[in-house]
């Protein structure tokens, strides 16, 4: 395929993803130049915490620094969503003092009317400005609502094969539209590679309601395809990002890596200093 070619070159050119991975693992995050800084794209690289889903707050927290990230979305893992408004506050200031930026939570499932009123009462007890959501359809109307009432902003992600709800990214668009623009889209490259579309074509069509990003690589173009470390697997991320750049992109753009859960740390470490080396190759 072209774009493993392409990965071939780049890794050639530059051995960033490498060089970034060592780094990191070291204990030493690598960040950009200051030559790449000044063209630096306007979204930053962050970290859902579903990638460390089977490790506790602390350590989630320490291995997010340890990858040089400061953007964190909590998935319930880390902060149960049935949490009293004092246990939220105090996960949240406990993570905001650790240096991380709790920006958003998700992905939070949206089923029944309580659960819509719930996420917003955690996503404000937490002073997040996003969720990352999927509403059954038929709340959409009281989301919409919530939204103005709280000046919390929802993404409706996408889940590719098999779901029923908002498999495309289009499934989420096309019941937003005409919304208030606070409901948009959070875009998970993995599931719309899964759908076999064109990641890049999806990105530039739908980037008016983008309001969050899944970083992830997949090992097919199918249903069948696995996650695995970025550079490794199908989707073009050296183009994905200058797609990012040229939507002009200026949200949050989190790794989602879902593969070895039990040791997340060093594939996460090979695929944030993929995505670095293409930051600082452009």
């Amino acid at each position: 395929m072209a774009h493993l070619t392409n990965r071939r070159n780049f890794l050639k050119s530059t051995g960033a993803a490498a060089g970034a991975a060592a780094s990191i693992l070291s204990g030493k995050a690598l960040m950009p130049t200051h030559a790449a800084a000044a063209a630096k794209p306007k979204f930053e690289i962050g970290m859902a915490s579903y990638t460390f889903r089977k490790f506790p707050l602390e350590d989630c927290i320490a291995m997010t620094k340890r990858l040089g990230i400061k953007n964190i979305a909590f998935k319930s893992f880390h902060m149960a969503m049935d949490s009293t408004p004092q246990q939220i506050r105090a996960i949240a200031q406990q993570t905001r003092d650790a240096g991380l930026n709790l920006y958003s939570c998700g992905v939070v499932y949206m089923k029944t009317e309580a659960e819509v009123h719930q996420a917003f009462d955690y996503a404000k007890e937490a002073g997040m400005k996003i969720i990352i959501g999927v509403p059954e359809h038929q709340y959409l109307d009281i989301v919409e609502q919530k939204v103005k009432d709280y000046d919390i902003s929802v993404a409706i992600h996408n889940h590719g094969p098999g779901d029923t709800r908002y498999s495309r990214v289009k499934d989420a668009y096309d019941r937003i539209q005409g919304r208030d623009k606070r409901l948009g889209l959070c875009v998970d490259i993995g599931h719309v590679e899964r759908l076999g579309n064109n990641v890049v074509d999806v990105l530039k069509k739908y980037s008016d309601r983008m309001l969050d990003f899944h970083f992830k690589d997949v090992t097919a173009s199918t249903k069948e395809g696995k996650s695995t470390e970025c550079g490794h697997g199908v989707i073009d991320l050296p183009a994905v990002m200058k797609a990012l750049v040229d939507i002009n992109y200026s949200g949050s753009a989190l790794l989602e890596y879902e593969a070895s859960a039990d040791d997340p740390l060093p594939g996460a470490a090979e695929s944030i200093g993929y995505l670095r080396g293409i930051l600082a190759g452009m």
